[in-house]
């Protein structure tokens, strides 16, 4: 139980942080955009592919499962409640 108490308080507080974060910078965003400056575009040299991936050779064996051995059947007895919603049976 207090595991699902520690991870609700977790996501709750990654919840609140993320909306501190985001709200502090919708706050001092407010500042002009950086100058774009302009770049010159490189293009490099064509690349040819000239090898190629070898086939898979390994196979994996997994060991056997035997059964030796079954239980025998269990009864279970079941008596249907008077207050039991309809057409679940």
């Amino acid at each position: 139980m207090s595991d699902n108490i520690v991870s609700a308080v977790l996501t709750f507080s990654l919840l609140a942080a993320g909306t501190a974060a985001i709200g502090s910078e919708r706050v001092t965003s407010s500042r002009a955009a950086p100058a774009r400056t302009v770049t010159s575009v490189v293009m490099l040299p064509t690349v040819t592919i000239i090898g190629h991936r070898a086939a898979t050779t390994k196979v994996a064996l997994l060991p056997a499962i035997v059964v030796t051995g079954h239980r025998a059947p269990v009864a279970v007895a079941y008596e249907p409640r008077a207050n039991a919603r309809p057409g679940l049976e």
